[in-house]
C-alpha cells in the first residue's frame, strides 16, 4: 500500500477550493494557515492581489496572553482579534478559506470567533 503524504493531501484539497473561492472587494477571502507553533489568518482582496488585515498569534496580544500559541484558546483568540481589526477596516463579510484542512479544531475556532465578532462567512 502507498503512503499517504498529509502535506500533499492538504495542498490538494487547497486547490480544489480555491477554484471555487474567490475574495473580492465587497467580500474578501479569510485565508487560514496552520503550523505546528501558531495559525495565522489574512483576509485577502484577489482582485486587487492585496492584504487587507492580517492577524496571527504571534501579535503581542495573544503572545504575551497565552504559554502556548498553538492550541485551541490561542486559535479563539486570534479570532477575536482578526474581528476587531476587520471591524476597524470596515470588513463585514467574508468568503472563508480553510486553507485546505479540515473544519475542526483550531480552523473551527478561529471561524466560530470570528462571526461572535459579527462578521458574516
Amino acid at each position: 500500500m502507498a503512503e499517504v503524504n498529509k502535506k500533499l493531501a492538504r495542498l490538494k484539497r487547497h486547490k480544489r477550493i480555491r477554484k471555487a473561492i474567490w475574495g473580492r472587494n465587497e467580500k474578501p477571502r479569510l485565508c487560514i494557515f496552520r503550523s505546528l507553533k501558531h495559525i495565522y489568518a489574512q483576509v485577502i482582496d484577489d482582485e486587487r492581489g492585496s492584504t487587507l488585515v492580517s492577524a496571527s498569534t504571534l501579535d503581542p496580544e495573544i503572545k504575551n496572553k497565552v504559554k502556548y500559541t498553538g492550541n485551541i484558546k490561542a486559535a479563539e483568540m486570534l479570532g477575536i482579534l482578526l474581528a476587531k481589526k476587520m471591524k476597524e477596516k470596515g470588513i463585514k463579510k467574508v468568503v472563508f478559506d480553510r486553507g485546505g484542512y479540515l473544519y475542526h479544531g483550531r480552523v473551527r475556532a478561529v471561524a466560530e470567533n470570528t462571526r461572535k465578532g459579527n462578521i458574516d462567512f
